[in-house]
């Protein structure tokens, strides 16, 4: 491995131009030996134990073993496809012309279209677990910042070239050598990088910031307005606004469904970018529930005063949503009390018992009575249960037949109550009387 490292240094021709001389002590019987690197050496200097091999072709083949694989990896991101210093395109004609010049043995080209921004990325990844297991041993690459732009993905290159896993860093644009200078300024680029993708987020969000402070919405404009690119603004579409004003008042009748509405701008060409009819979701949140409409806007959870100018009223967009409201507000049945739910259970098979409720119609009397039934859930796995539904009306009735029988005597209930009665009586005249005092 040193003899590969002090090789790297040079170029092929640079190799077979020189006269070098490997010698190493116990060279075959001793591994791992000490190689040294000697451009010309005499033959009267050299130890008389030391074995000299004047090894040519087996440094050819060394400089081109396994040892020193690459990848070739490009990168662009594909959030800021207009801003790339370089297409994948160009990365990759320059990257084979350096690979050709520079004789390096790229075993195969990785190209990757995301962000390293954040971590993650499924091609980069695979090509670091791949130099992991030997597969190659250096990454070619236009700039350390197609590598890394965030401090996870820059420190566990640094890392790995700190334990050996990567032996070589190939930069066009840039100078790498496994060295602590070569780290260092390798640690720069990283951090320049992260500085540089931080910086430009920092300065977008201020830009946002000051844009909606001045009333203007960020993004594209909705349905109904478009942005102008003179203006860097967003005004009225006169074709399309008088559509959309009209779905706020058809739908503010309340006469009017969603799908409706949908349906309708369909009819007067106001369809998805894909072409197809606005989904149900999209017309209520994108379009009847923005207050875009009315000369306000949403940005980051918060209602802002826009300077646009309106389509519709506000009193028009608050009756909208009204019908929005009251539509979307679950039904659901009045809760029927059942008394004995989770106190009991069976007595045949010990399962819980539960209840329902049936609807019953009485012809002769054309109207409706629901009862409560309880029964046993028959859920055990051992006894199959045979217990029938118990009205309850019926359970109630047993149940205080059975509490009748523990029941104090009437007689004796209102004794003790006439003397709980008496004491109350007593206690507030005591009470009255330390007042008084």
């Amino acid at each position: 491995m040193e003899l590969v490292r002090l090789l790297g240094q040079f170029s092929r021709k640079e190799i077979e131009s020189r006269k070098i001389l490997i010698f190493a002590n116990n060279f075959l019987r001793k591994p791992p030996f000490a190689i040294l690197f000697v451009p010309t050496l005499r033959r009267d200097t050299l130890p008389k134990r030391t074995k000299r091999f004047l090894l040519y072709s087996t440094i050819i083949d060394m400089y081109n073993s396994n040892s020193q694989k690459f990848f070739l990896y490009a990168r662009k991101s594909t959030d800021v496809e207009d801003k790339q210093v370089l297409s994948i395109e160009a990365q990759l004609v320059e990257l084979r012309e350096f690979a050709k010049r520079e004789s390096l043995d790229v075993i195969e080209e990785l190209i990757e279209k995301q962000s390293a921004k954040i971590p993650g990325r499924p091609i980069f990844n695979s090509m670091i677990e791949r130099i992991e297991k030997e597969e190659a041993s250096g990454i070619l690459a236009w700039h350390p910042d197609r590598l890394a732009r965030n401090s996870v993905d820059g420190g566990r290159i640094v890392y790995m070239i700190d334990t050996g896993k990567i032996k070589f860093l190939k930069f066009p644009q840039f100078w790498f050598d496994a060295t602590p200078q070569g780290k260092f300024m390798l640690t720069i680029a990283f951090g320049q990088s992260k500085y540089f993708v931080d910086s430009l987020s920092e300065n977008t969000k201020r830009g946002l910031h000051q844009k909606v402070r001045r009333g203007e919405m960020p993004g594209v404009a909705p349905v109904g307005y478009i942005n102008d690119s003179r203006t860097k603004t967003i005004v009225v579409d006169k074709r399309k606004a008088p559509i959309v004003k009209k779905a706020f008042e058809m739908f503010a009748t309340g006469n009017y469904r969603i799908l409706d509405i949908a349906d309708f701008l369909a009819e007067n060409g106001l369809i998805s970018k894909t072409g197809k009819c606005w989904k149900i979701d999209r017309v209520s949140k994108r379009i009847l529930s923005n207050p875009f409409y009315y000369g306000h806007f949403l940005f980051l959870g918060e209602i802002h005063e826009g300077v646009q100018e309106p389509i519709i009223a506000k009193k028009l967009f608050d009756a909208v949503q009204l019908v929005l409201n009251k539509r979307s507000k679950p039904w659901s049945k009045p809760r029927v009390p059942k008394p004995f739910l989770g106190l009991f259970r069976c007595g045949e098979c010990g399962m819980m018992i539960t209840a329902e409720q049936k609807l019953k119609y009485y012809k002769h009397t054309d109207h409706h009575a629901t009862y409560t039934y309880y029964r046993c859930t028959k859920k055990s796995k051992t006894v199959v249960c045979s217990q029938p539904y118990t009205r309850q009306e019926e359970l109630d009735s047993q149940l205080s037949k059975m509490i009748l029988k523990v029941s104090l005597r009437q007689d004796w209930a209102k004794d003790m109550l006439s003397k709980l009665d008496l004491e109350k009586a007593e206690l507030a005249h005591s009470c009255g009387a330390f007042a008084q005092e």
